[in-house]
């Protein structure tokens, strides 16, 4: 349940007489930065529910919006259509993609196999210093169960799922969570003020952050399942 990022600045552009620089696939690397730029802003938008479910996009006004331009804006609608947070509907435009809760249980369904993998991998893969970031983080996770913080388990939640990716070392994995991410905060994000056990989600995560900083792969694994079976009863208990 990684919490909204922010997004970044926006870079200066080139001067004319310098020679743009070509990023991989033969689009220029300054083109490449806006769109990158353009879809975390609006992932995150949409993720935070400022673009509802429903919404009808339109590539002038969200380059005006962003103040950039239509390029960048449309190669960032076809990654969120990819992610599945917008429809491209022909004749019809962009529209946000709706909150489903089937789709949303058959999205945990695989969530469950590559959470588990990446944790197991992760138990047996992480270096030392990065098991101590995982204790870290699992001490943080404990105190934000304590103090009930929703801040604070948003962030570090967002830190967990990033070096639960780093350090499982394996980037189909990485790969194929990153397609879920989006529609899983997303969902989150909607639900969890009236229906998240926050200390509960806190002590679970840290559960898991605590058995791969031990090495165990074992409770790394079922740990990883006892979050999942949580993560699974909040969506459900979101009817």
């Amino acid at each position: 349940m990684p919490a909204p990022g922010k997004a970044g600045s926006s870079r200066p552009r080139a001067a004319a007489s310098e020679p743009r620089k070509r990023a991989p696939g033969g689009a220029a690397a300054g083109e490449a930065t806006m769109t990158d730029q353009a879809y975390a802003t609006l992932e995150e938008m949409i993720v935070t529910l400022q673009l509802p479910p429903g919404a009808v996009l339109s590539e002038i006004v969200l380059a005006k919006r962003l103040s950039t331009g239509r390029t960048p804006i449309r190669e960032a609608l076809q990654r969120l259509a990819r992610d599945g947070l917008v429809n491209i509907l022909p004749r019809r435009g962009v529209l946000v993609s709706d909150l489903d809760l089937g789709a949303q249980l058959r999205l945990l369904e695989v969530r469950r196999e590559l959470e588990r993998l990446m944790a197991r991998g992760a138990a047996k893969r992480a270096r030392p210093e990065e098991r101590a970031e995982f204790a870290e983080i699992a001490r943080g996770m404990r105190q934000a169960a304590d103090k009930q913080d929703d801040i604070a388990f948003m962030r570090l939640d967002q830190q967990f799922n990033a070096l639960i990716s780093a350090t499982a070392r394996n980037e189909f994995a990485t790969r194929s969570m990153g397609l879920m991410h989006g529609l899983s905060r997303r969902f989150w994000y909607q639900h969890y003020k009236e229906a998240a056990d926050l200390p509960l989600a806190a002590r679970l995560h840290a559960e898991v952050a605590e058995a791969v900083a031990a090495q165990d792969v074992e409770k790394a694994g079922a740990a990883s399942d006892a979050l999942m079976d949580y993560i699974e009863s909040f969506a459900r208990s979101t009817l």
